[in-house]
């Protein structure tokens, strides 16, 4: 029996490779393309320099999580998004590097269109790979045959994920435990025990991974599993169970030789991704405060000074990143009252004035926080910062509120996108705001956070009934 090869996205790193190859000569042949038509002579050894850092460069952007269409539930939308992704970072940093390093590149112009040509052609190249790919696993004799040893939930939850999804090219003969488990649907097929494991799989040559829940007190059971796997090129997996303390998806890592299993997958844990979206606050509040900003602080200044004393700008002491407080700027839209840090804004709030009301509508109160952006107390799309009342609040009845302090706060975000935004009249409310934070976190990307923005920006113009 030979041994299968294994699309599962944790190991298959052959495809993955073969597809950022077919990027390269992708984005080689158009690069080519375009320089064959520029005014003015050009030496090939300057051309040649230049495609090959680009080549470097555009692996160092995309080697880690740069692919998912061999992912079991890959859409054209997930692909499309995670190129333009890798195509934003690329770009932004071949412009960097080439200024600095004086390589030869194209005008500000055709390197824009040239870049766009390569995003196009490498999504419609991906989309078809993954067709290709899925395919691939449906063909009855590339189908993998697997069986389950004991039957925790984890192997119920696996058992479940497996028949579900037919794109995964999987299909599970049966599972071994104790007894036959309620866990697993009635069409599911009970094997026996674990120690009619070695048989069963002597008599059925076609089984090609071993997927085993039993727990480490039983070893001497797993062990004779694992070394019969290791003798007649079967893939065996261990399972941890650690869904009966845990009811949270878990992500895998590793520490050297060490697993590890952690609650969290988290794309601004990594330096790079920090960088990118720390670059583009920068420049999007830089450009904003600019040019926008003192227009807006005039005409804000002079109502605000006309239609009720008391400063233009208004400070609050909110959460942040790691728990730590920081001063959150507003634009005033209360009169100055003494529960201004304790109690949120209400629907028909008697603190509110007319003009504040507008301010709030149209989330004008809300610019002077492109300074605590700049300042790096905040980033323009994040879970909003809370006060520090509701924080201490919050964090004694709701699980996981904390969690949402793992990244900077935002001016907007997910949650203000998607229908939770404004007071938090019951529990279920602020509930769902921290599922949408912490959905946010597990998912981010430039593209995510450029999606909010519009986002943000369509809700003030079709008005948002929570805006008050």
């Amino acid at each position: 029996m030979s041994s299968p090869t294994n699309f599962n996205y944790h190991s298959d790193r052959m495809l993955i490779g073969a597809v950022l190859i077919g990027d390269i000569i992708i984005a080689i042949l158009t690069f080519l393309l375009f320089c064959r038509h520029m005014p003015g002579i050009y030496h090939d050894d300057a051309i040649r320099q230049t495609i090959t850092v680009s080549i470097m460069l555009y692996f160092a952007c995309t080697y880690r999580n740069g692919v998912v269409l061999h992912r079991r539930r890959a859409s054209t939308h997930l692909i499309v998004m995670r190129v333009m992704s890798n195509m934003f970072k690329f770009t932004i940093l071949s412009v960097l590097l080439f200024t600095i390093g004086d390589f030869w590149h194209m005008e500000p112009s055709r390197y824009a269109l040239c870049m766009l040509t390569m995003t196009v052609l490498i999504s419609i190249y991906r989309v078809l790979v993954r067709r290709i790919v899925v395919a691939w696993r449906r063909k009855p004799n590339h189908v993998h045959n697997v069986v389950i040893v004991g039957s925790s939930e984890n192997a119920a939850e696996l058992y479940k994920e497996v028949m579900e999804t037919a794109t995964l090219g999987y299909n599970v003969n049966g599972y071994f435990d104790d007894e036959r488990n309620p866990l697993f649907p009635e069409k599911a097929t009970y094997l026996g025990k674990p120690e009619d494991v070695l048989e069963y799989l002597k008599k059925h040559p076609e089984v090609h991974e071993v997927y085993c829940c039993l727990p480490s007190k039983r070893s001497a059971e797993i062990l004779p599993i694992i070394h019969y796997c290791m003798q007649n090129f079967l893939h065996f997996f261990s399972m941890p169970n650690v869904r009966n303390y845990v009811h949270h998806r878990m992500h895998f890592t590793m520490f050297g030789n060490v697993a590890c299993m952690s609650l969290y997958n988290e794309p601004l844990s990594r330096v790079e991704n920090r960088f990118i979206k720390r670059a583009f606050d920068i420049i999007v509040s830089l450009i904003f405060l600019c040019t926008l900003f003192p227009f807006i602080l005039l005409l804000v200044g002079i109502v605000t000074k006309i239609t009720m004393p008391g400063p233009i700008f208004f400070r609050q002491k909110r959460t942040g990143l790691d728990g730590k407080d920081f001063y959150c700027l507003k634009f005033r839209s209360m009169k100055v009252n003494k529960d201004a840090d304790t109690v949120q804004a209400t629907l028909n709030d008697p603190r509110k004035t007319k003009w504040g009301n507008i301010m709030r509508k149209t989330n004008l109160d809300e610019m002077p926080q492109f300074i605590n952006v700049l300042l790096g107390q905040m980033s323009i799309v994040g879970p909003r910062p809370h006060m520090v009342k509701q924080t201490n609040d919050y964090s004694k009845i709701i699980d996981y509120y904390m969690v949402r302090h793992l990244i900077k706060p935002g001016i907007t975000g997910w949650s203000q996108v998607t229908g939770f935004r404004g007071e938090t009249k019951e529990i279920y409310q602020m509930e769902g705001r921290v599922r949408g934070d912490i959905w946010y976190m597990e998912h981010w990307t430039v593209w995510l956070d450029i999606y909010i923005m519009y986002k943000t920006v369509a809700n003030v113009v079709q008005g948002d009934k929570n805006a008050y």
